[in-house]
């Protein structure tokens, strides 16, 4: 079972999972300890602890996705829609709003990684996934 984890096809699912569970946890209480991020009013706090529960939520699937081989497709699918949804978002504000601090550039690169990886992944195991 402990092999499931570290088997090449769920790296991507593991890394994210051990990325994104902590830093929900940062956001949802956490936000200031890493980012330029002041909590004002409880309308914004709410914010950050929905963004911890989607994160937490999606998190909870890739879990499932490497524990039970009939849920890896839509766990690696989810996957490279959050990372890339994520990284798009962040590129879009670049433009935008200029560079931010350096751990947001360092995430969207990663972001962008475990996004593509997720794709690489998903089209390499084509053939091999049940159909649904």
């Amino acid at each position: 079972m402990i092999y499931k984890l570290f088997y090449r096809k769920n790296l991507h699912l593991l890394i994210s999972v051990l990325i994104v569970i902590p830093v929900a946890f940062i956001y949802g209480f956490y936000s200031n300890l890493l980012f330029e991020v002041t909590i004002n009013s409880k309308d914004e706090a709410t914010i950050f602890k929905a963004i911890m529960g989607l994160y937490l939520g999606f998190s909870t699937l890739w879990i499932i996705g490497i524990l039970k081989p009939a849920f890896w497709k839509i766990a690696t699918l989810s996957n490279m829609i959050f990372m890339l949804g994520l990284a798009f978002g962040r590129l879009i504000s670049m433009l935008f709003d200029g560079i931010p601090s350096t751990i947001f550039v360092f995430g969207t690169i990663g972001e962008l990684v475990l996004g593509f990886y997720s794709w690489y992944v998903l089209q390499s195991k084509k053939g091999t996934l049940p159909s649904n």
